[in-house]
């Protein structure tokens, strides 16, 4: 089954040159790019992708933080990719996740967390539409997946 997510490289990633590292993780985990820009979040993307924190005291940091530095958005494609993604990144707190996972081993915070990656497939659908249009995600055999997947994992 194809399952799709959404990943952003926020802005202290980039500043800490961290893309490579970050990316090539998904890479030898046996993720599939499909889908991959760099832009600069404006206000009305930010305030409708982060809508559940809209109250919250640390909603303006958040946005200025979004703000200060264009992002990558990339979409990955492969069986459950939801809890995969999300064992390799870790917890949102940096401080609270296990050493090996992106924010384990870059981030002590919560906001400044180096990525995000979709909670669900269902929200990953919607943050996927909300950041690509249909032409700029792809579709082709990736070699290596006989390799990383069984067969009936893969249909």
């Amino acid at each position: 089954m194809k399952e799709r997510t959404l990943i952003i490289i926020k802005p202290d990633a980039l500043q800490r040159n961290l893309l490579g590292e970050i990316i090539s993780r998904f890479e030898k985990k046996g993720l599939k790019i499909i889908g991959f820009k760099m832009m600069e979040l404006g206000d009305v993307l930010l305030e409708e992708h982060y809508a559940h924190h809209k109250d919250k005291s640390f909603f303006a940091g958040l946005k200025r933080f979004m703000k200060s530095s264009p992002v990558i958005l990339t979409v990955l494609e492969g069986p459950n990719i939801i809890k995969s993604v999300r064992l390799i990144v870790g917890p949102t707190r940096g401080y609270e996740a296990d050493a090996g996972s992106i924010r384990g081993d870059f981030s002590m915070s919560a906001q400044y967390n180096i990525v995000h990656a979709s909670d669900s497939l269902e929200n990953a659908e919607i943050e996927i539409r909300r950041f690509f249009a249909p032409g700029e995600l792809f579709d082709y055999p990736k070699v290596d997946f006989e390799w990383i997947y069984s067969e009936e994992e893969i249909k």
